[in-house]
Order: structure tokens, then sequence, then C-alpha cells
């Protein structure tokens, strides 16, 4: 369970607030205008940003303590953050091991991660010689080596065509159904939330809505979610 607690972030004049909770294995997405505050948010829950006041919880524990390679979370953001010079088994086996001093065991985690994201047979290849799809499929499978509860995507799709990016959504959801971990998603488009979310966070007026389903949300949308969508 993740709880956002009496939480107040701050960066310069902006400010944004939430207060609430999202279950453990549920798939929210986070929708809002440009400079809203989506990526804030996250970047507090992964540690990159200190709250101003309030916690943020996981199962209970404040993780305030924590730095970002110590909490339960894996982050994936828009570029994939893919080395060009790594090949992608490299690549994906930095999630294990920052030095890539891999064990036997360690590389069959990365072969069963490349397998499971459809990259079985390019391991050895460098980025440049992937797809856009392909890239976002090796950037998904270091995530999937940390095998950390929360998964954060701060709309790492957002650069794909229609056909792949619901390729993408899909593949995420299964793995997120597998797994059991929580994910929150920031994205633009209303259709890709209720493709992959059953909770939705609507950002607006410096505030992070509390989570709501995905279908009673759009069928009586709150006003900060009827201007977003132009209603």
């Amino acid at each position: 369970m993740l709880t956002l607690d009496a939480l107040t972030l701050r960066q310069g004049e902006f400010t944004l607030r939430a207060d609430w909770t999202l279950e453990r294995g549920r798939r929210l997405a986070i929708v809002g205008p440009s400079g809203a505050g989506k990526s804030t948010l996250l970047n507090a829950i992964a540690g990159f940003l200190e709250p101003e006041r309030g916690r943020i919880l996981w199962q209970e524990r404040d993780l305030g303590d924590q730095p970002p390679g110590r909490r339960p979370v894996a982050m994936l953001f828009q570029d994939g953050n893919l080395f060009p010079h790594l090949s992608v088994a490299q690549n994906v086996g930095l999630g294990l091991h920052p030095n890539l001093r891999l064990t036997r065991a360690d590389r069959e985690t990365v072969d069963r991660a490349l397998e499971r994201v459809g990259l079985a047979g390019l391991a050895k290849r460098r980025p440049a010689a992937l797809s856009g799809g392909q890239q976002s499929r090796a950037a998904l499978a270091r995530v999937l080596v940390l095998r950390r509860p929360l998964l954060l995507l701060d709309e790492p799709f957002s650069a794909l065509g229609p056909a792949l990016r619901r390729e993408m959504l899909a593949l995420v959801r299964e793995v997120t159904g597998e797994t059991g971990a929580t994910l929150l998603m920031v994205t633009h488009d209303p259709v890709d939330a209720e493709r992959i979310a059953d909770r939705i966070s609507v950002v607006a007026g410096g505030r992070a809505d509390t989570p709501a389903p995905v279908a009673e949300l759009f069928e009586n949308p709150t006003p900060d979610l009827r201007r977003y969508l132009g209603l």
C-alpha cells in the first residue's frame, strides 16, 4: 500500500499537495495538464525530491530516510536512459549491478527478462541497432530485473506511434499482473489511461486528487478533468 500522508511538494513558486492511499497491486494513471506536477509527484515517490511537509509510506513504512536506490521503486523515464556504448544485455544488467560484474545467475536473470519482453536473441546489439519499440522493451527489461514492488512510468512510450504504444501498454499490464507490482504511470492520453489503469488521479491546480476508478471518473468527470479533456 502506497500512502501519501498530507504531502506537500515545493519547487520554487510551485506547490503540489496530495493526501491519499493506493492499494497494493493497483494500476494508477496520473493525468493532467503540462506543468501541473505529474512528474514532480513521481520524483518525490522515487526519492529525487524531498517533501516540504508530509510523508511517503510503502506498506506503512516511511520512506523519508531512504535514498532513491534503496527505495522499493523502479522508474522508467521518457527516454529510457539506455547507454549507447553498451549492449542490450549490459544495459539490462545495470539494473542488477552498476559495475556490470554479473554472476552466471545474474546473466540468466537478464536473459529471462529479455525473453519476457520479446528481445530474445538481441542481447548483443547496441541500442542504435534497435527500433524505437525495441528500445522501449529493453528499458522495460532493465526495470523488470530490479523486481521492485513499485513501478513508476513517466510517459516512457510517448515517442512511439499508436500501435507500438498500445503494444507496450499491453506488455506492462501483463507484467504487472504477473508480478503484482503497483503501477503509477504519467500520461497525457486519456485513451492510454483507460487502456492500462484501474485507478486515475487528476493532477491540476496544485493538487493530486485521490485515485478513483477509471470508468467511474470518465463517466462523471470532475471539473478539473472536464477542463483537461476539453468537455
